[in-house]
Formats: structure tokens, C-alpha cells, sequence
């Protein structure tokens, strides 16, 4: 039997018999719509009193029928076509109202939401026309046609009204090829050599956020997309009190970023924020496009930076641990194993084989990081045993962390201007020589992964065996990136960081990196705020020798106490 989709409340059987006999009309490939399929499909809109959406493919064929307006009764995007920027889905859309107007934007976001080839409207209002009893056939007073077009500042086109006749006679098949054509072409126009991931950043403005510190976490996704590999072709928001459960945006704005996707020729959305998993189903559904947050974003470019195995190891764990609550369904709460009311089943589910497969991998992976935690543990004994005091490199992601360990020690830690450059810490000697007493005092700096705002849980769970690296050094260097425009949130995070580590970290010199690139006005303030600190230029080797001077202290004092 014939589904019908939409409001059906209060119909009859014989009305619904009506609605089921629209699948078995069938229309011509090069025509929108015939006089014949029109009347009949507004007479049925009369009977049943209600706006009606027939779809029909490009054979020609009736695949959905729905009772309602096209909001109402459209095709979810798991369900169309496969389609991209530069095709249509090859599904038009005959739909009744009972207004005279053109159709309203609501329907035609709807439109270009599913990307219909064409929207006939057919208006059934009108003098003469009688709606409830009376026999009324569905008198069609006008009818409008829209569709999509490629300009990113004219989205689509609706026709002046027109009699149905004139419609009738529209070549079907020679407006729509001609369409993808131009579609084809504006895409090709904006693809990318390298095949990047084209992303549409999506940020939630709510009210436990300043517009500044709102604009800097937006800035630093951008940067985070850029570090991973993508490409942003545009940044949304939307300024709500708090985020929607379900959809995180409003249901309004998920369709103004479904439709920008669609314009700029998105392949993924990453948002600004963690999304649960419900979110996240709930988004695709409703977008049609892979939907990506904070730390799945993070965890990617933790992935392609680890190049040693214990990075690797930490790396998979963390993504193990982000991806087993995004199965279908939570942990044990569908568990066909556990035993007692709702758990009893016909046996183990793919899911439940799947959920199991990555629990005994994420057991072995924690047993894996214990023998690397044992590991680094005697490593850092040894150079106890040798005497030699540590100082490990700790700061915000990007504040030239690994150029200073660099230029201090004349090595060549890989260091470039991008987030999260160095993964796996680095440990090099330095040799320092006291100009007073001409005595060289050896140590050991310990370059490490940077931190950001909100870092994962499931990273620092990970990567708790490189992160002893700074609770176990005698003393922290923490750099901080002065011409950054939020140099002040940076630190409050990465004390925050190091607040909730199990053990607390030794003393630590504040060293204010890329001096040479601010404003005495902006040097002034932090030398008022931070009158201890150092300011220093690791790139143009500015304060250098005074840093040298500092660290001699700050071992000394922290071998001592």
C-alpha cells in the first residue's frame, strides 16, 4: 500500500484512497506537470482540505505523496538522492495552496533544502472557487515555478504567476539539464586543487560568553579547521540563551546552514562546541552533510600529527574513548550483555560486537600507555641518577613553545605556525654558563604539547603519560604569546589545566613570547600584570641571554625547596 505522508488526521478512508490513486498517475518526462495531473491533484487538495505535495522523478514516476505544505511533507535528506553542489536530485515538486501569493521563502528554503529540479505552485484560490461541500473540483487560479540558481546572492527564481496552460508547456527537461549545467560549472569554479575538506564553521553565541572572547573562540576554530587540513568557506552563529537540545541551533537557523553548505559547496560543518551524540545524528538528518565538533576536530589533527608510536598509542586511545558513547545508543544502557529488565535479547546485535571489538581494544590501549607511563618514569629517574634538573615547556597551542626550545638548545624540534605543531615531546639538553662565576650548569628541557581552551577529557585521560612530563619536571617554562589578542584567556586556561593535574606542577618563570611583535601600550599592560615576567622574541633571539640567566635561577630554587 501507497504511504501518505504529512497531517492525516481527520480524513476518511475514501479520502485517503484518493491520495493513494496520485501514485498511480504517471507524467511525461519533459513536462512539469499536465492539465489532467493538476485538476485531479487540486481537486483532491479541495476534498481534503489541505495543501497537497505530489513529488515525481525524473521518469515521470509519483514517489511521494504528502498532506500538507512542502515544509511539512519533505523528503529527509537521509532519504534523497545522492547529490552534491553541482547536481540537482533529480525529484520535482507539485504542491497546492490556498493563497494567491507566490510561494513563501519558508517553502522555498524547503526547495533548495532538498534541491528539487523544479516547484510548480498551483494557487487555488479564486473567484467561483468553493471549498468544503459543494462538489468543487479545485478551480487553479494561477501557478507560480521556481527554482534553483547558481549566484551565492541569488539563491533561486520564482516566476511571475501564470495560467496553467503556460506551465504545462515549460520543457521540463531542458530547464533542469541546463540547471546542472550551470550548477556543474559554479562548482567546478570552486573546488580546491588539493581536495581539502570545504567547511562551514557554525559557533552558538549564548549568554556566559563576551562578544569578544565568542569572536576569539570562532577565530581559533577557523585556525583549528586550517590545522587539520580544511578549507573554511564560511562562518555562521547564531545568539541564543543557551544551546537548543536537540539541534543545538534553532530549527530555522539548521536550515540557514544547510542552505549556505549548499551554496558554497560544503562537505562538512564543524562546530564550535562539544555536540552529543543525538545532536549530532539529529543535525546530519536534518543537513545532509557529515557534522563534526571541538574535539572530534581536535582529535583529528592529533592524529595526523603523532608520528612516534607512543604518540599513535595515546592518539587511538583518545579517539577510541570520543567514539564508544557515539554508537547507536550509550555503553551499557542497550547492552544485550548486562543482564536484568531490558537487556535480554535473541543474542548479540553488530552493534553490541562492535561496542565489545572497541572496549577489549580501549583496555588494551590503557595497558599499552601504563607501560609507556613505567617507561618515561625511568627515563626521567636516569636523569635524576645523572643530576641533571628538568624544565619542561608548557603553554598555550602555538605560543612558540618548540622555536624557544630550538633556539635555546640549537636543535631542530619541528616547530611551525600551526596549532598543535608539536605532539610528541621533545627532550633536549641545555648548557647554561653562570657569567659570574663562569661555572656550566647542565639541564634538561622538556618540550611538550601545547594546550588549548577546554582541552578533551579524553585527550588528557590519553596523553596522561606525556603530561607527567610537566608534573614530574623540577620546573615549568610557560610561554605565552603576547600579540595573541587573548594572551590573558590563554593563561587562565593553561593554569587551569595545570590546576587539575593529579600532582602539582614545580615553580614556573612566565615568559612573554613574540615581544617584538605588540605595542609598547600592550607590553606595558602585561609588565603591569605581570610584573615577575620575562619578554622575549625566540624568533629574532631578543631576551635571550636573560632568559638563560632566569633559568639558572629558577633550577636553583627548585632543587633547593
Amino acid at each position: 500500500m501507497e504511504t501518505i505522508y504529512g497531517n492525516l488526521k481527520g480524513l476518511k478512508p475514501s479520502q485517503l484512497k484518493q491520495l493513494q490513486r496520485i501514485y498511480h498517475q504517471r507524467l511525461p518526462g519533459d513536462c512539469v506537470v499536465t492539465p489532467e495531473f493538476a485538476q485531479r491533484l487540486a481537486a483532491v487538495s479541495t476534498d481534503v482540505d489541505s495543501p497537497l505535495c505530489a513529488y515525481v522523478n525524473r521518469r515521470g514516476q509519483v514517489i511521494r505523496v504528502g498532506v500538507g505544505t512542502l515544509r511539512q511533507t519533505q523528503i529527509p535528506p537521509s532519504e534523497l538522492p545522492r547529490y552534491g553542489a553541482e547536481r540537482l536530485s533529480g525529484i520535482r515538486c507539485i504542491a497546492t495552496q490556498f493563497e494567491p501569493d507566490p510561494p513563501s521563502d519558508a517553502i522555498l528554503t524547503t526547495m533548495a533544502l532538498q534541491r528539487l529540479d523544479v516547484l510548480a505552485v498551483l494557487a487555488l484560490t479564486g473567484t467561483g472557487f468553493t471549498r468544503r461541500g459543494g462538489g468543487a473540483t479545485g478551480y487553479i487560479q494561477s501557478t507560480y515555478l521556481a527554482h534553483l540558481v547558481p549566484h551565492p546572492e541569488q539563491r533561486w527564481l520564482v516566476s511571475a504567476p501564470t495560467d496553467l496552460d503556460e506551465l504545462a508547456q515549460q520543457d521540463f527537461l531542458a530547464l533542469a539539464e541546463g540547471l546542472e549545467a550551470e550548477f556543474s560549472r559554479a562548482f567546478t569554479a570552486l573546488q580546491v586543487e588539493d581536495e581539502r575538506d570545504r567547511v562551514l564553521v557554525v559557533g552558538l553565541f549564548t549568554n556566559n560568553q563576551t562578544p569578544a572572547h565568542f569572536e576569539q573562540r570562532l577565530a581559533e576554530l577557523e585556525r583549528l579547521v586550517d590545522s587539520a587540513g580544511g578549507e573554511v568557506m564560511e562562518t555562521m552563529f547564531q545568539k541564543r540563551p543557551r544551546p537548543h537540545p536537540q539541534t543545538v541551533l534553532g530549527a530555522g537557523k539548521v536550515q540557514e546552514v544547510a542552505l549556505a553548505a549548499q551554496t558554497v559547496g560544503a562537505n562538512l560543518i564543524v562546530f564550535d562546541r562539544d555536540l552529543s551524540p543525538m545532536q549530532v545524528r539529529n543535525l546530519e538528518d536534518m543537513v545532509g552533510l557529515r557534522v563534526v565538533d571541538r574535539t572530534e576536530l581536535i582529535l583529528d589533527i592529533f592524529a595526523q600529527r603523532a608520528k612516534s608510536g607512543a604518540g599513535k598509542l595515546q592518539v587511538e586511545l583518545a579517539q577510541l574513548e570520543y567514539q564508544m558513547p557515539r554508537l547507536k545508543g550509550r555503553g551499557q544502557s542497550l547492552s544485550r550483555q548486562g543482564g536484568g529488565i531490558g537487556t535480554r535479547g535473541p543474542g548479540e546485535t553488530k552493534l553490541e560486537t562492535e561496542r565489545r571489538a572497541i572496549q577489549r581494544r580501549i583496555q588494551r590501549l590503557q595497558q599499552e600507555v601504563n607501560q609507556l607511563q613505567a617507561h618515561r618514569a625511568r627515563l626521567r629517574h636516569r636523569r635524576q641518577d645523572d643530576n641533571l634538573p628538568s624544565i619542561a615547556v608548557v603553554g598555550y597551542t602555538n605560543a612558540g613553545k618548540s622555536t624557544l626550545v630550538n633556539t635555546l638548545t640549537n636543535s631542530e624540534v619541528y616547530a611551525a605556525d600551526q596549532l598543535f605543531a608539536t605532539l610528541d615531546p621533545t627532550t633536549r639538553r641545555l648548557a647554561i654558563t653562570d657569567p659570574a662565576t663562569n661555572e656550566t650548569t647542565q639541564l634538561v628541557v622538556t618540550d611538550t604539547v601545547g594546550f588549548i581552551e577546554e582541552l578533551p577529557t579524553s585527550l588528557m585521560d590519553a596523553f596522561r603519560a606525556t603530561l607527567e612530563e610537566v608534573t614530574e619536571a623540577d620546573a615549568l617554562l610557560h610561554v605565552v604569546d603576547v600579540s595573541h589578542p587573548a594572551w590573558q584567556d590563554q593563561i587562565h586556561w593553561v593554569m587551569r589545566i595545570l590546576k587539575d593535574m593529579p600532582i602539582v606542577p614545580g615553580p614556573m618563570l612566565l615568559v612573554f613570547n613574540k615581544a617584538d611583535r605588540v605595542s609598547s601600550d600592550v607590553l606595558a599592560i602585561a609588565q603591569e600584570e605581570y610584573p615577575q615576567a620575562l619578554f622575549i622574541s625566540a624568533t629574532e633571539r631578543l631576551g635571550l641571554e636573560t632568559l638563560r640567566s632566569r633559568l639558572l635561577q629558577l633550577v636553583d630554587y627548585a632543587v633547593t625547596v
